[in-house]
């Protein structure tokens, strides 16, 4: 079985998910085709020779209806006979098409692949997929009576059940923002951002990230998820989460190059990481956002490593209490996690962030010379994708 190889790895800047957002302009099918291209371009890949795009993509509705992948690739004027999908496992589509592209290779099936995520939120409301009718189901509302709950309320449940106060919460946001902004400085991000052009000008970096953040300016927001029927039904909730420590609604895309060994050696690439395991489950539904902590624990068991022989961790900060309560729970180094700051800071365009967050861990761990990487997003409906990524040192 050939280990699946990363041979180059790219994203968008982050644009704000609103009117007047740095991307907002931008189709989100011109948005994947600039980064497929820049990705193209970059790894000297010839794109006859790809054999399949996978695409993650969470509201798959208006303009992300029509197979975005398939219309990127063919808007970057790509090969016709190439073909991608579009997949959709909440906020761990990205995540989930990097690990079928990865197993495809693995399995022999792919030699060379492209897995990417996008969206763009200033275009495409989250949630406008549903038309407003109930996606759940009679005997799924039964099962879980009375009722499934939105993940800002889960993500206080989460921090009042491991003892995470409203001060951690903002001071881990403002980490987030602090760690992004040092990273932004000190052009750590340069070698993973291209360029985006829009119809205005050349958007180069993230604008989501606010210098200048700290506890004290956090400390006057107000609770973003406190309704009365809510506060009702969970009294022992003290309802801390702002939108400062929430993740930022975004446009954005990112894609990843992923080959066979045949592949590389026959194309002279040089990998600059492998797969070394996979792992996806589900957890507590109503719960929602702790399945990272079950998914870390498996992969880390079934690549027999140990927590603390990972020098970098990707947890998506959906909320500030899920890589909290993860930390809290794996005993895990916090100065290896997310040290580029994380969604909070950069944003969480749905369907890109697994394979932003590739993106960004392989480039920090070739920085600072690290071995082992392991990423991890929770995922609405309580699911979560990790995966541990490896250099040859």
């Amino acid at each position: 079985m050939s280990p699946a190889l990363v041979i180059d790895a790219v994203r968008s800047p982050m644009g704000r998910g609103r009117p007047g957002g740095s991307l907002a302009d931008v189709h989100p099918v011109e948005l994947l085709a600039q980064v497929v291209s820049a990705l193209v371009e970059r790894s000297g890949v010839d794109p006859s020779d790809v054999d399949d795009l996978l695409v993650g993509c969470v509201t798959q509705s208006s303009e992300q209806s029509g197979n975005v992948g398939r219309m990127a690739w063919l808007a970057a004027g790509l090969p016709e006979h190439v073909p991608s999908v579009t997949i959709e496992r909440k906020c761990g589509s990205g995540q989930q098409a990097v690990q079928f592209a990865a197993q495809g290779v693995m399995a022999g099936s792919y030699d060379i692949v492209i897995a990417a995520g996008v969206e763009s939120m200033s275009r495409v409301a989250i949630g406008s997929n549903r038309q407003g009718a109930d996606s759940y189901g009679p005997s799924v509302q039964q099962r879980y009576s009375p009722g499934l709950l939105p993940q800002g309320v889960a993500a206080e449940l989460v921090a009042q059940r491991w003892g995470i106060d409203r001060t951690q919460l903002d001071e881990f946001a403002a980490r987030s923002h602090g760690l992004a902004h040092a990273a932004d400085s000190s052009g750590a991000f340069e070698r993973e951002i291209v360029p985006i052009h829009t119809p205005g000008r050349v958007v180069k970096r993230d604008e989501t990230i606010r210098p200048g953040t700290n506890v004290d300016s956090l400390r006057e927001l107000r609770p973003a998820f406190r309704t009365d029927e809510y506060a009702e039904r969970f009294p022992e909730l003290d309802w801390q989460l702002t939108a400062a420590s929430s993740s930022q609604l975004t446009d954005g895309a990112s894609a990843v190059l992923i080959a066979s060994e045949r592949a590389a050696e026959r194309m002279g690439w040089q990998a600059r990481a492998r797969f070394r395991g996979f792992y996806a489950c589900g957890d507590d539904p109503p719960l929602m956002l702790t399945a990272p902590i079950a998914a870390t624990r498996k992969i880390l068991q079934r690549t027999g490593s140990r927590v603390e022989e990972i020098d970098h961790f990707e947890i998506n900060e959906a909320f500030a209490s899920v890589p909290l309560a993860w930390q809290l729970d794996l005993g895990a180094d916090g100065a290896r996690l997310n040290p580029r700051g994380g969604a909070i800071a950069l944003g969480h365009p749905l369907g890109a962030t697994g394979c932003r967050l590739l993106t960004t861990m392989l480039h920090a761990m070739e920085d600072a010379d690290h071995r082992l990487g392991l990423q991890a997003v929770c995922e609405a409906g309580g699911m979560a994708n990790a995966l541990v990524l490896e250099r040859d040192r």
